[in-house]
């Protein structure tokens, strides 16, 4: 289909006069072109306007007005250019403020005077070669954060995942007391940031398995074991003993900052027992509550929400986060969030699902088709 077909097709299906079906081609040829149509998801010869017009077509011509002005209105797509400036400024305003706060403390001088000797500078350089930047996914970009801060980051600060060979930890380690500006051979590192791209529950990296059982299970407590399994081989831990971990989301929800800072503190006490005892959180942006749907709403399209669901997206991952139904989305998060490299579960289903409509159910049709990460094949 071709891009002129489907805006004939989309106001032969919204009804549109032509005088705005003429005012609503000029929006959406230009939110597709900018935007939308460089989602990855998307197959060759069909884009958004072609996916929009499948996607209206679901619901009775009495909702396509309220699913379009959904859309229109609070859709919220997050491409690669916006991804890559929280990218690129991640390590200028998190871990460079922090940084000179720690030199400043050192040398007793008020932050702005940590740029105005070379001693405190060499200071500065010095603790940034001591922080480590690890990935905890393949959404953390880190190849992005290199390139953004050639110069400043070496290669060898830098680990795509937490669970690493103990050879890896040993090559790490040696570069670090080899360096030239490193007068101590003994130096080991004195910081972590454990960095992913999107947090919507906050139950990936933190959560309690199963409810009540007080054990904890995450990526938090993965990178934990891990380190407690390297600090036993080499006999010694590669970091300092009071290091500082920092786990920096270049996005999250305003849900999941609450969520992780309220399970972090429950599992404080099991975390202390394998040697993690300094965490803090950081996010490059954070998305308010308000843009949440739910239930209650009193946004019209959470009504469409409940209507046109199929019960059979629902699944043991959703059950995970105590939800009855995938309505709103994972943990129900309600969220009207894309991301240009898939669409997250914990955005509104009605947005990314796809099913046969078995059992008299309603076949929902995806507008932005997900990639599903956990796939039961015998299904």
């Amino acid at each position: 289909m071709n891009r002129d077909l489907g805006l004939k097709i989309l106001a032969q299906i919204m009804e549109w006069p032509d005088e705005q079906a003429q005012t609503e081609f000029r929006w959406l040829s230009f939110m597709s072109a900018y935007k939308y149509d460089g989602y990855r998801e998307y197959l060759a010869g069909a884009r958004f306007i072609e996916g929009l017009a499948t996607w209206l077509q679901q619901f009775l011509p009495t909702d396509r007005i309220t699913a379009y002005q959904y859309i229109k209105e609070n859709l919220l797509y997050i491409g690669p250019a916006e991804m890559q400036r929280l990218v690129e400024k991640f390590f200028t305003e998190t871990v460079l403020k922090s940084l000179q706060v720690k030199v400043a403390n050192n040398k007793i001088i008020p932050k702005y005077m940590v740029f105005s000797s070379e001693e405190s500078l060499e200071n500065l350089h010095s603790e940034t070669r001591k922080i480590l930047f690890m990935g905890l996914s393949d959404g953390a970009r880190l190849d992005s954060l290199r390139r953004a801060n050639a110069g400043i980051i070496s290669n060898e600060q830098v680990a795509i995942t937490t669970e690493i060979s103990n050879a890896k930890w040993e090559d790490m380690l040696k570069e670090l007391r080899e360096d030239p500006k490193n007068k101590d051979k003994s130096e080991k590192f004195s910081g972590v940031y454990l960095i992913d791209d999107f947090t919507a529950s906050g139950t990936s990296l933190i959560r309690e398995d199963p409810i009540g059982s007080g054990k904890f299970k995450g990526k938090l407590i993965k990178f934990a074991l891990a380190l407690q399994a390297t600090t036993k081989y080499l006999k010694c831990s590669p970091f300092e003993d009071h290091f500082q971990i920092t786990i920096h989301h270049y996005i999250g929800t305003q849900q999941a900052k609450a969520n992780i800072e309220s399970r972090y503190s429950h599992a404080r006490e099991e975390l202390e027992k394998i040697g993690i005892k300094d965490v803090q959180f950081s996010f490059g942006m954070v998305l308010p509550s308000s843009i949440k749907l739910t239930a209650s709403s009193v946004e019209p399209f959470a009504k469409l929400c409940n209507n046109y669901y199929d019960h059979s997206i629902y699944n043991k991952h959703f059950e995970k986060s105590g939800c009855a139904d995938g309505k709103f989305g994972y943990a129900e998060c309600g969220l009207p969030v894309i991301l240009e490299h898939n669409t997250p579960n914990n955005s509104l289903s009605l947005l990314w699902a796809e099913t046969n409509g078995k059992n008299g159910a309603h076949p929902m049709r995806p507008l932005f088709r997900r990639r599903q990460r956990h796939i039961d094949f015998s299904a």
